[in-house]
Protein backbone atom coordinates (compact mmCIF):
# COMPACT_ATOMS: atom_id res chain seq x y z
CA UNK A 1 0.00 0.00 0.00
CA UNK A 2 1.10 3.32 -0.99
CA UNK A 3 2.77 5.57 2.34
CA UNK A 4 0.94 8.76 3.15
CA UNK A 5 2.48 11.30 5.35
CA UNK A 6 0.92 14.09 7.70
CA UNK A 7 1.80 16.45 9.82
CA UNK A 8 0.47 14.57 12.49
CA UNK A 9 -1.64 11.38 13.42
CA UNK A 10 -4.34 10.90 15.60
CA UNK A 11 -4.86 7.26 17.27
CA UNK A 12 -8.46 7.42 18.36
CA UNK A 13 -11.38 9.29 16.94
CA UNK A 14 -13.75 9.85 20.55
CA UNK A 15 -13.79 13.24 21.60
CA UNK A 16 -10.36 13.78 23.18
CA UNK A 17 -9.03 12.48 19.88
CA UNK A 18 -11.42 14.94 18.11
CA UNK A 19 -10.75 17.79 19.90
CA UNK A 20 -6.66 17.48 19.59
CA UNK A 21 -7.40 16.59 15.46
CA UNK A 22 -8.98 19.65 15.32
CA UNK A 23 -7.60 21.88 17.29
CA UNK A 24 -4.15 20.59 15.25
CA UNK A 25 -6.03 21.39 12.05
CA UNK A 26 -7.04 24.94 12.88
CA UNK A 27 -3.59 25.49 14.24
CA UNK A 28 -2.55 24.69 10.14
CA UNK A 29 -1.03 21.41 10.71
CA UNK A 30 -1.69 18.59 7.95
CA UNK A 31 -4.13 16.03 10.36
CA UNK A 32 -5.23 12.22 10.04
CA UNK A 33 -7.59 10.54 12.74
CA UNK A 34 -7.33 6.93 12.56
CA UNK A 35 -10.48 5.50 14.02
CA UNK A 36 -10.97 1.51 14.93
CA UNK A 37 -15.01 1.65 14.99
CA UNK A 38 -16.90 2.33 11.67
CA UNK A 39 -18.16 5.48 14.16
CA UNK A 40 -16.36 8.59 15.45
CA UNK A 41 -17.67 9.83 18.56
CA UNK A 42 -16.70 7.56 20.87
CA UNK A 43 -18.71 7.07 24.34
CA UNK A 44 -20.60 10.75 22.64
CA UNK A 45 -22.98 8.67 21.00
CA UNK A 46 -26.86 8.47 20.18
CA UNK A 47 -28.77 5.51 19.08
CA UNK A 48 -32.15 4.52 17.84
CA UNK A 49 -33.85 1.18 18.92
CA UNK A 50 -37.07 2.15 17.69
CA UNK A 51 -37.25 4.97 15.18
CA UNK A 52 -37.65 8.40 16.43
CA UNK A 53 -36.61 7.36 19.90
CA UNK A 54 -32.93 8.94 20.98
CA UNK A 55 -31.57 6.66 23.76
CA UNK A 56 -28.05 7.87 25.63
CA UNK A 57 -26.01 4.40 25.95
CA UNK A 58 -23.15 6.49 27.81
CA UNK A 59 -22.69 10.13 27.68
CA UNK A 60 -25.43 11.93 28.17
CA UNK A 61 -24.85 15.52 29.43
CA UNK A 62 -22.76 18.25 28.19
CA UNK A 63 -19.84 18.69 31.25
CA UNK A 64 -17.99 20.81 29.11
CA UNK A 65 -19.49 24.02 29.12
CA UNK A 66 -16.78 25.57 30.36
CA UNK A 67 -14.46 24.29 27.79
CA UNK A 68 -12.57 26.96 26.14
CA UNK A 69 -13.14 24.75 22.69
CA UNK A 70 -15.99 26.25 22.03
CA UNK A 71 -14.78 29.82 21.67
CA UNK A 72 -11.79 28.90 20.52
CA UNK A 73 -12.97 26.70 17.41
CA UNK A 74 -16.72 28.50 17.29
CA UNK A 75 -18.35 25.26 16.80
CA UNK A 76 -21.82 27.30 16.59
CA UNK A 77 -20.86 27.57 12.82
CA UNK A 78 -20.78 24.11 12.17
CA UNK A 79 -23.94 23.17 13.87
CA UNK A 80 -23.26 22.99 17.32
CA UNK A 81 -26.99 24.18 19.60
CA UNK A 82 -27.71 23.44 22.93
CA UNK A 83 -30.86 22.81 24.89
CA UNK A 84 -30.56 24.06 28.42
CA UNK A 85 -32.51 23.01 31.12
CA UNK A 86 -34.28 25.41 33.57
CA UNK A 87 -34.69 22.24 36.24
CA UNK A 88 -31.36 20.15 35.96
CA UNK A 89 -31.71 17.58 38.99
CA UNK A 90 -34.36 16.75 41.89
CA UNK A 91 -33.80 14.45 44.95
CA UNK A 92 -37.16 12.26 46.47
CA UNK A 93 -37.57 10.38 49.68
CA UNK A 94 -39.59 7.88 50.70
CA UNK A 95 -42.05 9.88 52.27
CA UNK A 96 -42.58 12.20 49.84
CA UNK A 97 -39.96 15.28 50.25
CA UNK A 98 -38.78 16.98 47.24
CA UNK A 99 -36.13 18.68 46.44
CA UNK A 100 -34.92 20.31 42.81
CA UNK A 101 -31.62 22.14 41.43
CA UNK A 102 -31.50 24.44 38.15
CA UNK A 103 -28.94 27.11 37.11
CA UNK A 104 -31.76 28.80 35.01
CA UNK A 105 -34.32 28.37 38.06
CA UNK A 106 -32.77 29.47 41.02
CA UNK A 107 -35.58 30.55 42.61
CA UNK A 108 -37.27 27.31 41.88
CA UNK A 109 -34.61 25.63 43.47
CA UNK A 110 -34.47 27.76 46.94
CA UNK A 111 -38.31 27.41 47.39
CA UNK A 112 -38.02 23.78 47.14
CA UNK A 113 -35.04 23.69 49.89
CA UNK A 114 -36.23 26.65 52.02
CA UNK A 115 -39.73 24.37 52.73
CA UNK A 116 -37.64 21.94 54.62
CA UNK A 117 -34.56 23.86 55.61
CA UNK A 118 -34.86 27.68 55.55
CA UNK A 119 -31.28 27.78 56.91
CA UNK A 120 -29.51 26.01 53.60
CA UNK A 121 -31.67 28.09 51.52
CA UNK A 122 -30.08 31.37 52.41
CA UNK A 123 -26.52 30.00 51.77
CA UNK A 124 -27.49 28.34 48.48
CA UNK A 125 -28.76 31.47 47.64
CA UNK A 126 -25.53 33.31 48.72
CA UNK A 127 -23.47 30.92 47.00
CA UNK A 128 -25.17 31.28 43.69
CA UNK A 129 -25.30 35.34 44.04
CA UNK A 130 -21.67 35.12 45.10
CA UNK A 131 -20.06 32.49 43.09
CA UNK A 132 -22.04 32.73 39.50
CA UNK A 133 -19.71 35.19 38.07
CA UNK A 134 -16.27 33.23 38.97
CA UNK A 135 -17.87 29.33 38.34
CA UNK A 136 -16.49 29.43 34.55
CA UNK A 137 -13.11 30.78 35.51
CA UNK A 138 -13.22 28.44 38.78
CA UNK A 139 -13.76 25.39 36.73
CA UNK A 140 -11.18 26.07 34.29
CA UNK A 141 -8.76 26.53 36.88
CA UNK A 142 -9.19 22.97 37.95
CA UNK A 143 -10.01 21.07 34.90
CA UNK A 144 -8.76 23.11 31.81
CA UNK A 145 -5.21 23.68 33.48
CA UNK A 146 -2.25 21.10 32.59
CA UNK A 147 -1.19 19.31 35.46
CA UNK A 148 1.46 21.19 37.86
CA UNK A 149 5.31 19.53 37.53
CA UNK A 150 6.02 18.02 40.71
CA UNK A 151 7.95 20.69 42.27
CA UNK A 152 4.73 23.32 42.24
CA UNK A 153 2.41 20.32 43.81
CA UNK A 154 2.79 22.57 47.11
CA UNK A 155 -1.08 23.01 48.08
CA UNK A 156 -1.18 26.75 48.34
CA UNK A 157 1.03 26.97 44.40
CA UNK A 158 -2.47 24.60 43.24
CA UNK A 159 -4.27 26.62 40.30
CA UNK A 160 -7.40 26.94 41.99
CA UNK A 161 -6.26 27.61 44.92
CA UNK A 162 -4.29 30.45 43.43
CA UNK A 163 -7.89 31.15 41.97
CA UNK A 164 -9.57 31.85 44.76
CA UNK A 165 -6.63 33.75 46.36
CA UNK A 166 -7.08 35.89 43.27
CA UNK A 167 -10.11 36.26 42.03
CA UNK A 168 -12.59 35.16 44.78
CA UNK A 169 -11.05 35.48 48.02
CA UNK A 170 -14.40 34.92 49.96
CA UNK A 171 -14.39 31.25 48.72
CA UNK A 172 -11.39 30.79 51.11
CA UNK A 173 -13.39 29.78 54.25
CA UNK A 174 -14.33 26.50 51.84
CA UNK A 175 -11.36 26.06 49.83
CA UNK A 176 -8.02 26.22 51.71
CA UNK A 177 -5.18 23.77 52.83
CA UNK A 178 -7.20 22.01 55.37
CA UNK A 179 -10.58 21.48 53.14
CA UNK A 180 -8.38 19.89 50.56
CA UNK A 181 -8.19 16.95 52.94
CA UNK A 182 -11.89 16.35 53.27
CA UNK A 183 -14.52 14.15 51.64
CA UNK A 184 -17.12 15.66 49.09
CA UNK A 185 -19.55 14.53 52.60
CA UNK A 186 -17.42 15.91 54.88
CA UNK A 187 -17.38 19.26 52.83
CA UNK A 188 -21.39 19.16 52.26
CA UNK A 189 -21.63 18.36 56.55
CA UNK A 190 -19.99 21.42 56.79
CA UNK A 191 -22.14 23.82 54.49
CA UNK A 192 -26.15 21.76 54.54
CA UNK A 193 -28.08 20.98 57.22
CA UNK A 194 -30.62 19.39 55.62
CA UNK A 195 -29.88 15.26 54.52
CA UNK A 196 -31.67 14.69 50.90
CA UNK A 197 -30.01 17.41 50.01
CA UNK A 198 -26.39 16.38 50.79
CA UNK A 199 -27.03 12.96 48.73
CA UNK A 200 -27.95 15.04 45.88
CA UNK A 201 -25.03 16.63 45.61
CA UNK A 202 -22.73 13.85 46.87
CA UNK A 203 -24.41 11.18 44.24
CA UNK A 204 -23.77 14.31 41.91
CA UNK A 205 -19.43 13.97 42.61
CA UNK A 206 -20.12 10.18 42.34
CA UNK A 207 -21.57 9.95 38.94
CA UNK A 208 -19.11 12.35 37.85
CA UNK A 209 -16.03 11.49 39.22
CA UNK A 210 -14.86 10.79 42.85
CA UNK A 211 -16.41 8.77 45.73
CA UNK A 212 -18.10 11.51 47.86
CA UNK A 213 -16.47 8.89 51.03
CA UNK A 214 -12.91 9.24 49.55
CA UNK A 215 -11.20 11.37 51.95
CA UNK A 216 -8.36 14.42 49.82
CA UNK A 217 -11.22 14.49 47.10
CA UNK A 218 -14.06 16.59 48.48
CA UNK A 219 -13.16 20.11 46.64
CA UNK A 220 -12.25 17.77 43.54
CA UNK A 221 -16.06 16.28 44.08
CA UNK A 222 -18.13 19.25 44.44
CA UNK A 223 -16.04 20.74 41.35
CA UNK A 224 -17.33 17.45 39.11
CA UNK A 225 -20.87 18.49 40.45
CA UNK A 226 -20.45 22.37 39.39
CA UNK A 227 -19.60 21.27 36.29
CA UNK A 228 -23.11 19.49 35.35
CA UNK A 229 -24.67 22.42 37.11
CA UNK A 230 -23.10 25.34 35.30
CA UNK A 231 -23.82 23.30 31.94
CA UNK A 232 -27.17 22.27 32.68
CA UNK A 233 -27.84 21.22 29.31
CA UNK A 234 -27.02 19.20 26.41
CA UNK A 235 -26.57 19.40 22.96
CA UNK A 236 -30.25 19.39 20.53
CA UNK A 237 -30.39 15.86 19.55
CA UNK A 238 -27.99 14.28 22.20
CA UNK A 239 -24.27 14.24 22.64
CA UNK A 240 -23.57 12.86 19.33
CA UNK A 241 -25.04 15.84 17.14
CA UNK A 242 -21.57 17.42 19.29
CA UNK A 243 -19.10 15.34 17.51
CA UNK A 244 -21.25 16.07 14.05
CA UNK A 245 -20.16 19.25 14.88
CA UNK A 246 -16.71 18.63 15.96
CA UNK A 247 -16.05 16.36 12.51
CA UNK A 248 -17.62 18.83 9.94
CA UNK A 249 -15.05 21.45 11.65
CA UNK A 250 -12.42 18.65 11.22
CA UNK A 251 -13.28 18.54 7.54
CA UNK A 252 -13.58 22.27 6.64
CA UNK A 253 -10.25 22.32 8.14
CA UNK A 254 -8.56 19.63 6.12
CA UNK A 255 -8.02 16.71 8.30
CA UNK A 256 -8.40 13.21 6.94
CA UNK A 257 -10.17 9.87 8.31
CA UNK A 258 -9.61 6.46 8.12
CA UNK A 259 -12.64 4.40 10.38
CA UNK A 260 -12.67 0.85 10.53
CA UNK A 261 -8.96 0.96 10.80
CA UNK A 262 -7.72 -0.38 13.76
CA UNK A 263 -3.42 0.78 14.35
CA UNK A 264 -1.87 -2.35 14.58
CA UNK A 265 1.63 -0.55 15.79
CA UNK A 266 2.74 2.75 16.51
CA UNK A 267 6.34 3.27 14.17
CA UNK A 268 9.39 4.61 16.00
CA UNK A 269 12.37 4.88 14.23
CA UNK A 270 15.57 6.25 16.45
CA UNK A 271 13.55 7.43 19.79
CA UNK A 272 11.26 8.78 17.82
CA UNK A 273 7.16 8.33 16.69
CA UNK A 274 7.06 8.63 13.01
CA UNK A 275 3.73 7.23 12.27
CA UNK A 276 1.77 4.14 12.68
CA UNK A 277 0.80 0.71 10.73
CA UNK A 278 -2.46 0.00 9.93
CA UNK A 279 -4.44 -3.33 10.45
CA UNK A 280 -7.68 -4.63 9.57
CA UNK A 281 -8.42 -4.03 5.80
CA UNK A 282 -5.97 -1.58 5.98
CA UNK A 283 -3.38 -4.37 7.12
CA UNK A 284 0.68 -3.12 6.93
CA UNK A 285 -0.20 0.03 5.63
CA UNK A 286 1.85 3.15 6.88
CA UNK A 287 0.60 6.27 7.67
CA UNK A 288 3.66 8.38 8.79
CA UNK A 289 3.94 11.73 10.72
CA UNK A 290 6.48 14.08 10.19
CA UNK A 291 5.80 16.34 13.34
CA UNK A 292 3.97 14.11 16.02
CA UNK A 293 1.69 11.26 16.94
CA UNK A 294 -1.35 11.64 19.40
CA UNK A 295 -2.50 8.26 21.17
CA UNK A 296 -6.07 8.98 22.26
CA UNK A 297 -6.34 5.41 23.37
CA UNK A 298 -5.96 4.40 27.04
CA UNK A 299 -2.11 4.25 28.28
CA UNK A 300 -2.12 1.17 28.64
CA UNK A 301 -2.57 -0.26 25.05
CA UNK A 302 -0.41 2.41 24.03
CA UNK A 303 2.36 1.30 25.67
CA UNK A 304 1.22 -2.85 26.11
CA UNK A 305 0.23 -3.40 22.69
CA UNK A 306 0.46 -0.01 20.15
CA UNK A 307 4.24 0.13 21.42
CA UNK A 308 4.81 -3.72 21.78
CA UNK A 309 6.59 -2.80 25.60
CA UNK A 310 9.32 -1.40 23.54
CA UNK A 311 11.54 1.42 23.47
CA UNK A 312 10.55 2.56 27.12
CA UNK A 313 12.29 0.96 30.17
CA UNK A 314 11.12 -2.38 31.87
CA UNK A 315 10.54 -0.38 34.80
CA UNK A 316 7.80 2.15 33.20
CA UNK A 317 6.48 -0.49 31.57
CA UNK A 318 5.58 -2.18 35.00
CA UNK A 319 4.13 0.65 36.47
CA UNK A 320 2.36 0.69 33.22
CA UNK A 321 0.79 -2.79 33.72
CA UNK A 322 0.09 -1.56 37.48
CA UNK A 323 -2.70 0.84 36.21
CA UNK A 324 -5.84 -0.80 37.16
CA UNK A 325 -8.53 0.89 34.15
CA UNK A 326 -11.86 -0.10 36.56
CA UNK A 327 -12.69 2.89 38.28
CA UNK A 328 -16.80 2.65 37.85
CA UNK A 329 -18.94 0.40 36.06
CA UNK A 330 -22.59 1.64 35.09
CA UNK A 331 -25.21 -0.38 34.37
CA UNK A 332 -27.38 1.26 32.64
CA UNK A 333 -31.39 0.77 32.05
CA UNK A 334 -33.69 3.14 29.27
CA UNK A 335 -37.24 2.84 29.23
CA UNK A 336 -39.92 4.11 26.99
CA UNK A 337 -42.85 5.48 28.33
CA UNK A 338 -46.25 6.85 27.40
CA UNK A 339 -45.66 9.18 31.07
CA UNK A 340 -43.48 10.74 33.25
CA UNK A 341 -42.72 9.52 36.62
CA UNK A 342 -45.64 10.81 38.77
CA UNK A 343 -43.80 10.97 42.35
CA UNK A 344 -45.41 10.69 45.54
CA UNK A 345 -45.30 13.95 47.85
CA UNK A 346 -44.43 17.20 47.33
CA UNK A 347 -42.67 16.42 43.62
CA UNK A 348 -45.55 16.35 41.79
CA UNK A 349 -48.19 18.77 44.21
CA UNK A 350 -45.08 21.55 43.96
CA UNK A 351 -41.69 21.65 42.18
CA UNK A 352 -41.84 18.12 39.59
CA UNK A 353 -44.09 20.34 36.89
CA UNK A 354 -44.28 21.31 33.69
CA UNK A 355 -40.77 23.04 32.33
CA UNK A 356 -39.45 22.61 36.10
CA UNK A 357 -39.46 19.02 36.00
CA UNK A 358 -36.20 18.03 36.85
CA UNK A 359 -33.93 16.47 33.98
CA UNK A 360 -32.28 14.03 36.31
CA UNK A 361 -33.57 12.19 39.54
CA UNK A 362 -32.36 10.94 42.38
CA UNK A 363 -33.69 8.48 44.52
CA UNK A 364 -34.03 7.51 47.58
CA UNK A 365 -32.76 10.69 48.69
CA UNK A 366 -33.16 9.88 52.36
CA UNK A 367 -30.14 9.56 53.37
CA UNK A 368 -26.33 8.64 52.08
CA UNK A 369 -26.65 5.22 53.43
CA UNK A 370 -27.97 3.73 50.22
CA UNK A 371 -24.80 4.96 48.62
CA UNK A 372 -22.68 3.84 51.21
CA UNK A 373 -24.41 0.65 51.02
CA UNK A 374 -24.34 0.42 46.88
CA UNK A 375 -20.61 1.60 47.47
CA UNK A 376 -20.30 -1.33 49.53
CA UNK A 377 -21.45 -3.93 47.87
CA UNK A 378 -19.44 -2.94 44.67
CA UNK A 379 -15.90 -2.14 46.12
CA UNK A 380 -16.27 -4.96 49.64
CA UNK A 381 -18.83 -7.61 48.70
CA UNK A 382 -17.99 -7.49 44.94
CA UNK A 383 -21.44 -8.37 43.51
CA UNK A 384 -24.32 -6.02 41.79
CA UNK A 385 -26.81 -4.61 44.30
CA UNK A 386 -30.12 -6.00 44.53
CA UNK A 387 -30.99 -5.54 47.95
CA UNK A 388 -33.59 -2.32 48.59
CA UNK A 389 -30.88 -0.46 51.29
CA UNK A 390 -28.61 -0.73 48.02
CA UNK A 391 -30.96 0.89 45.40
CA UNK A 392 -29.67 4.33 45.15
CA UNK A 393 -30.82 5.22 41.05
CA UNK A 394 -30.12 8.00 38.64
CA UNK A 395 -33.11 8.78 36.23
CA UNK A 396 -32.58 10.83 33.43
CA UNK A 397 -34.87 12.06 30.58
CA UNK A 398 -33.67 14.69 28.72
CA UNK A 399 -37.08 15.51 26.20
CA UNK A 400 -39.15 17.59 28.91
CA UNK A 401 -36.68 20.03 27.38
CA UNK A 402 -35.84 18.60 23.98
CA UNK A 403 -38.10 17.79 21.79
CA UNK A 404 -36.27 15.83 19.16
CA UNK A 405 -35.47 12.92 21.04
CA UNK A 406 -38.77 11.29 20.62
CA UNK A 407 -42.35 11.67 19.42
CA UNK A 408 -45.33 13.80 20.61
CA UNK A 409 -46.98 11.53 23.56
CA UNK A 410 -43.88 9.66 25.00
CA UNK A 411 -40.98 9.89 26.72
CA UNK A 412 -37.30 8.81 26.72
CA UNK A 413 -35.99 7.74 30.40
CA UNK A 414 -32.51 7.64 29.37
CA UNK A 415 -30.13 6.66 31.12
CA UNK A 416 -31.33 5.13 34.53
CA UNK A 417 -28.37 4.34 36.44
CA UNK A 418 -27.44 1.91 39.00
CA UNK A 419 -23.39 1.27 40.22
CA UNK A 420 -21.84 -2.31 39.74
CA UNK A 421 -18.35 -4.23 39.79
CA UNK A 422 -16.06 -4.09 36.96
CA UNK A 423 -16.85 -7.47 35.35
CA UNK A 424 -13.93 -9.34 36.20
CA UNK A 425 -13.70 -8.31 40.14
CA UNK A 426 -17.22 -9.55 40.09
CA UNK A 427 -17.30 -12.53 42.92
CA UNK A 428 -19.64 -14.58 40.26
CA UNK A 429 -17.21 -14.23 36.82
CA UNK A 430 -17.27 -11.42 34.30
CA UNK A 431 -20.28 -12.32 32.78
CA UNK A 432 -22.75 -12.48 36.24
CA UNK A 433 -24.31 -8.72 35.45
CA UNK A 434 -25.13 -10.18 31.41
CA UNK A 435 -26.79 -13.21 33.38
CA UNK A 436 -28.73 -11.29 35.73
CA UNK A 437 -29.46 -8.37 33.50
CA UNK A 438 -33.27 -8.60 33.10
CA UNK A 439 -33.13 -9.34 37.31
CA UNK A 440 -31.61 -6.00 37.45
CA UNK A 441 -33.78 -4.50 35.69
CA UNK A 442 -37.10 -5.24 37.48
CA UNK A 443 -35.27 -4.73 40.85
CA UNK A 444 -34.60 -0.93 39.32
CA UNK A 445 -38.35 -1.00 38.46
CA UNK A 446 -40.01 -2.32 41.78
CA UNK A 447 -37.69 0.57 43.40
CA UNK A 448 -38.78 3.63 40.96
CA UNK A 449 -42.65 2.51 41.12
CA UNK A 450 -42.78 2.93 45.21
CA UNK A 451 -42.06 6.35 44.64
CA UNK A 452 -43.67 6.80 41.47
CA UNK A 453 -46.93 4.27 41.26
CA UNK A 454 -47.69 4.99 37.91
CA UNK A 455 -44.19 4.06 36.23
CA UNK A 456 -46.61 0.40 36.01
CA UNK A 457 -46.11 -2.30 32.85
CA UNK A 458 -48.72 -0.69 31.00
CA UNK A 459 -46.74 2.38 30.69
CA UNK A 460 -43.51 1.10 29.91
CA UNK A 461 -43.84 1.05 25.96
CA UNK A 462 -39.67 -1.04 25.43
CA UNK A 463 -37.31 -1.55 27.60
CA UNK A 464 -33.33 -1.73 26.66
CA UNK A 465 -30.05 -2.39 28.27
CA UNK A 466 -26.68 -2.04 28.54
CA UNK A 467 -24.63 -3.53 30.99
CA UNK A 468 -20.28 -2.78 31.09
CA UNK A 469 -20.01 -5.66 29.00
CA UNK A 470 -21.93 -4.50 26.86
CA UNK A 471 -20.63 -0.92 26.70
CA UNK A 472 -17.22 -1.92 26.47
CA UNK A 473 -17.85 -4.50 23.04
CA UNK A 474 -19.66 -1.40 21.86
CA UNK A 475 -16.93 1.16 22.70
CA UNK A 476 -13.65 -0.33 23.20
CA UNK A 477 -12.75 2.78 25.91
CA UNK A 478 -15.36 2.40 28.01
CA UNK A 479 -13.13 -0.54 29.48
CA UNK A 480 -15.88 -2.43 32.07
CA UNK A 481 -18.49 -0.07 31.40
CA UNK A 482 -15.98 2.38 33.21
CA UNK A 483 -16.66 5.94 31.88
CA UNK A 484 -13.46 7.76 33.63
CA UNK A 485 -10.98 5.40 32.64
CA UNK A 486 -9.08 5.16 36.12
CA UNK A 487 -10.08 5.48 40.08
CA UNK A 488 -10.58 9.37 40.54
CA UNK A 489 -9.20 9.27 43.99
CA UNK A 490 -6.29 11.32 45.41
CA UNK A 491 -4.01 8.70 43.85
CA UNK A 492 -4.49 8.66 40.32
CA UNK A 493 -5.45 12.72 39.75
CA UNK A 494 -3.78 15.49 38.96
CA UNK A 495 -0.05 15.03 38.00
CA UNK A 496 -0.45 11.79 39.51
CA UNK A 497 -2.75 10.32 36.79
CA UNK A 498 -1.93 7.62 34.88
CA UNK A 499 1.38 7.62 36.71
CA UNK A 500 3.62 11.22 37.73
CA UNK A 501 6.01 9.96 34.60
CA UNK A 502 3.06 10.86 32.04
CA UNK A 503 1.30 13.25 33.86
CA UNK A 504 2.14 16.15 31.75
CA UNK A 505 0.77 14.11 28.28
CA UNK A 506 4.18 13.29 27.57
CA UNK A 507 6.28 10.18 26.76
CA UNK A 508 9.55 8.80 26.84
CA UNK A 509 9.69 8.40 22.78
CA UNK A 510 9.82 11.78 21.57
CA UNK A 511 7.03 13.14 19.58
CA UNK A 512 4.73 11.02 21.15
CA UNK A 513 1.83 12.20 23.34
CA UNK A 514 -1.20 11.19 25.39
CA UNK A 515 -4.65 12.77 24.76
CA UNK A 516 -7.08 10.00 26.40
CA UNK A 517 -9.07 10.69 29.39
CA UNK A 518 -6.88 7.78 30.63
CA UNK A 519 -4.75 11.14 31.34
CA UNK A 520 -6.13 14.30 33.54
CA UNK A 521 -8.60 14.92 34.22
CA UNK A 522 -10.57 11.91 32.74
CA UNK A 523 -14.01 11.50 31.29
CA UNK A 524 -17.10 13.49 30.78
CA UNK A 525 -16.55 14.94 27.48
CA UNK A 526 -14.85 17.94 28.61
CA UNK A 527 -12.47 18.70 26.12
CA UNK A 528 -9.98 19.33 28.50
CA UNK A 529 -7.82 17.24 27.67
CA UNK A 530 -6.82 18.33 24.48
CA UNK A 531 -6.59 21.90 25.33
CA UNK A 532 -4.15 21.16 28.28
CA UNK A 533 -2.11 19.37 25.64
CA UNK A 534 -1.73 22.22 23.45
CA UNK A 535 0.26 23.97 26.48
CA UNK A 536 2.69 20.93 25.90
CA UNK A 537 3.04 20.94 22.47
CA UNK A 538 3.80 24.97 22.44
CA UNK A 539 6.00 24.66 25.22
CA UNK A 540 7.63 22.06 23.16
CA UNK A 541 8.19 23.67 20.43
CA UNK A 542 5.91 21.56 18.25
CA UNK A 543 3.81 23.92 17.11
CA UNK A 544 3.64 27.94 17.58
CA UNK A 545 1.08 29.17 19.63
CA UNK A 546 -1.94 30.72 17.53
CA UNK A 547 -3.37 33.72 17.87
CA UNK A 548 -6.61 32.79 18.71
CA UNK A 549 -5.17 29.90 21.31
CA UNK A 550 -5.24 31.51 24.87
CA UNK A 551 -3.82 29.91 27.54
CA UNK A 552 -4.85 28.76 30.79
CA UNK A 553 -3.24 31.76 33.29
CA UNK A 554 -1.93 28.93 35.41
CA UNK A 555 -0.04 26.91 33.18
CA UNK A 556 3.34 26.63 34.49
CA UNK A 557 6.25 25.42 31.98
CA UNK A 558 8.79 22.92 32.69
CA UNK A 559 12.01 24.11 33.71
CA UNK A 560 14.26 24.54 30.37
CA UNK A 561 16.23 21.47 31.26
CA UNK A 562 12.57 19.25 31.46
CA UNK A 563 11.68 20.16 28.30
CA UNK A 564 15.22 19.74 26.38
CA UNK A 565 15.20 15.87 27.95
CA UNK A 566 12.02 15.00 26.52
CA UNK A 567 13.46 16.65 23.06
Amino acid sequence: MVTERYDAVVIGGGPNGLGIAAYLAKAGLKVCVCEERLELGGGAENVEPLPGFRIDPHATYLYGAAAPIFEQLELWKFGFRMKYFATLAGGVTTDGKAIVSGRFNIENTIQSIKKYSPKDAEFVRFSHESFEPYAKDFLRSIFWTPPYPLEHQDPDNLPWMRFVKEKAPGLSLLINRDTMELSTYELLDIQFEFEPLKVVMGQGAWYNGPFPAWRGMGIFGLATGLLMAYSSGCPVGGMHSMIHALVRFCLAHGVKFYTNAPVDEIIVENGEAKGVVLGGGYSGKEIRAEKLVVSAVDVKTTFLKLLKEKYVSKSLIQKVKDISLHGGSLFVLHLIVKELPKYKGDAEELFFTGKNYPSVVCLPADSREYVLNQARDIFSFRTHPMKDESMHIMICCHDIYDETRCPPGYHVLSPIYIQVPPPEYHKDGPLAVNKAKWEIAEKILGTIKKFAPNMTEKNIVAKFINTPYDSEHRNMGLIGGNWYAIRECEDQWWSFRPIPELARYRTPIHKLYLSHQTSYPGGLCLFAVPYNLMHILIDDGIIQKPDWFFTSPYHIKDKESDIRKNL
